[in-house]
């Protein structure tokens, strides 16, 4: 698509990805943009990044289709918003982009783009790991350790699952999960025994460090196993919330054992699931 139009005529509203492509460059462009626009950089708009990406999880969790559509909208402008910076630094260019991700999708899929065919899902995956390892051994960086290049911005416990894979890929893991079932116990004898905030932080982690361990062995994504028991506790406290307010008093004015009540019974499996 090479560099966009940034003239000032008319723009309109359209599906066709160039016309993004004009925009973003008209708002990056000295005189005729956005001063908020022109100021940011790489630095600056990684957080924006990472929470739209947050965002379209969001919308896909509430199944809500027409807040996935825009949210989605959303992560691809910071794409291009990136491109349009490299572009401007003479780093790479949109175009770029593409070209790089399809060139990777073809690679990472001989049986369907090459000779490899009939492949079940789990040498589909066997042979996407062997690939991605072949791409980590060819770049021209120096890697030091196959626990190179796992992003540290990435969410703690999604960060701990890849740390964990690549060691495993290389042999280091229990031979079963009753391994696991033994360190978890381990860690939490360990942290009942922890007489400072400094150890207890520290057996706290580790202890966090084995149950991802458990979740990856257990082909659990942890991110989402957490976030749906965080959405259970929050369903069911406003539950909670409400069984106080139909007996007249606000949560802050039950008894414990009032609290207790109400909360078993939002556990029961007739319970109002209504979402907050």
């Amino acid at each position: 698509m090479g560099s966009a139009n940034t003239g000032q005529s008319a723009i309109e509203p359209s599906s066709d990805l160039s016309q993004l492509l004009t925009i973003m460059a008209r708002l990056r462009t000295p005189e005729i943009g956005c001063p908020w626009d022109m100021k940011q950089s790489f630095e600056t708009i990684a957080p924006y990044t990472i929470e739209e990406a947050y965002e379209v999880a969001d919308a896909i969790a509430r199944n809500d289709m027409g807040d996935l559509k825009d949210e989605l909208g959303d992560l691809l402008l910071q794409v291009v918003f990136h491109a349009r910076i490299a572009e401007e630094q003479h780093a790479f260019t949109f175009d770029d982009v593409v070209f790089a991700i399809t060139e990777k999708l073809i690679r990472r899929h001989p049986h369907v783009f090459g000779a490899e065919r009939d492949l079940a899902a789990e040498d589909v995956k066997q042979l996407w790991e062997k690939i991605k390892a072949e791409e980590r051994k060819n770049k021209p960086a120096k890697i030091e350790s196959i626990l190179d290049n796992v992003p540290l911005a990435l969410p703690a416990l999604s960060r701990s699952e890849k740390i964990q894979k690549r060691a495993a890929q290389a042999g280091f893991d229990w031979p079963d999960v009753a391994g696991v079932i033994d360190k978890i116990r381990e860690e939490i004898a360990e942290l009942q025994s922890a007489k400072t905030k400094a150890e207890t932080e520290e057996e706290f982690g580790d202890l966090l460090f084995s149950l991802v361990n458990y979740a990856r062995r257990a082909s659990i994504d942890p991110e989402t196993a957490l976030r749906k028991a965080t959405e259970k506790f929050e369903r069911r406290f406003r539950g909670v919330e409400r069984r106080a307010a139909a007996n007249g008093k606000a949560v802050e004015q039950s008894s414990l054992d009032e609290l207790e009540a109400y909360w078993q019974a939002e556990k029961q499996p007739n319970a109002d699931e209504r979402k907050p």
